[in-house]
């Protein structure tokens, strides 16, 4: 059980490793959907310019098994999703995967990396990550879940206490500083604990999608509403096919996808698809996210990075 696992943690029964490397985890309460992706990389690219920089992603639905270091034959297949975008939009840092956390640090510290993020590790109580990002989603914050099977929490809301950042992301635009303040009573954050705010930012449509009179979308994440309520509101004609989070599309429902005139899908799912799909029928729209505060929030992480250095 996650609450008793948890205790014996946090009671020094069992203990967490340290490592002598900044270690940023990115995670969350809740079973997906509520941005990792987007986060890990704003601070990737917050990072990268300063940084030796490397991402460590478990590699979730990979085909492949321990740690691998991507290179110029990686795949979706051998990496995962989210680790193949990290390294297709990045060149200039180190990705990698293993599902044994401690183990992929201690190999990403044999290549002299000076700061680690660790992707969708919250509840991966084994490393002792020295910043914690919690990601919680305006319409569905932990404050108002349960745990499974009741609701969508991985664990407890108290969990939130080992956080030092919490991130409400995906909100509207124009959030209200009134609501920002509701929400942050609701939170009720611990003395060292910042609370900073999200949207998601989308790029330019492909023309193709604009001069085309309607199109298939397909998704296959754990939650494509923000996606499909954007594309409305710019009156896109489109057809949806909607799949769980990480699906794995089956050789008929390539064939069925084959006979599209054009897709525009998700950068996850694209990475999955375009080994099959003819490129000039699929495309994908890139989305980053924006903070309510971003000079605070870059300050606080690339000040961590920079005194853990120095001691």
């Amino acid at each position: 059980m996650s609450w008793l696992r948890n205790k014996l943690y946090d009671l020094g029964f069992i203990e967490s490793r340290k490592f002598d490397v900044p270690i940023i985890c990115v995670g969350n309460l809740s079973v997906g959907g509520t941005g990792k992706t987007p986060m890990v990389e704003y601070i990737v690219d917050l990072l990268k310019s300063e940084f030796r920089t490397a991402t460590l992603s478990r590699g979730y639905k990979r085909k492949t098994k321990g740690f691998i270091k991507a290179d110029d034959h990686a795949s979706a297949q051998t990496i995962g999703d989210e680790p193949m975008q990290f390294h297709e939009k990045f060149d200039d840092i180190t990705v990698a995967v293993d599902a044994d956390r401690c183990n992929g640090i201690t190999e990403l510290m044999k290549g002299n990396v000076e700061g680690i993020i660790l992707d969708d590790a919250f509840q991966h109580r084994k490393v002792q990550a020295g910043l914690n990002v919690l990601l919680t989603t305006y319409s569905n914050p932990y404050y108002s879940d349960y745990v499974l099977p009741t609701g969508n929490l991985r664990e407890p809301r108290s969990g939130a206490k080992r956080a030092d950042i919490i991130v409400v992301t995906k909100c509207p635009i124009d959030i209200p500083e009134s609501e920002k303040m509701e929400i942050i009573e609701k939170i009720r954050p611990k003395q060292h604990q910042k609370v900073f705010f999200s949207w998601i930012s989308y790029d330019e449509l492909p023309s193709k999608m604009v001069d085309e009179p309607t199109f298939t979308l397909v998704t296959g994440i754990a939650n494509p509403s923000a996606l499909v309520k954007y594309l409305k509101s710019k009156q896109l004609k489109f057809d949806h096919l909607q799949f769980k989070d990480h699906h794995e599309f089956g050789e008929s429902e390539i064939e069925n996808l084959k006979k599209k005139d054009i897709i525009l899908t998700t950068e996850k799912d694209y990475m999955r698809l375009k080994d099959h799909i003819d490129p000039s029928k699929l495309y994908y729209l890139p989305i980053k996210i924006e903070l309510d505060k971003p000079k605070e929030f870059d300050k606080k992480l690339k000040d961590f990075v920079s005194d853990f250095k120095k001691h």
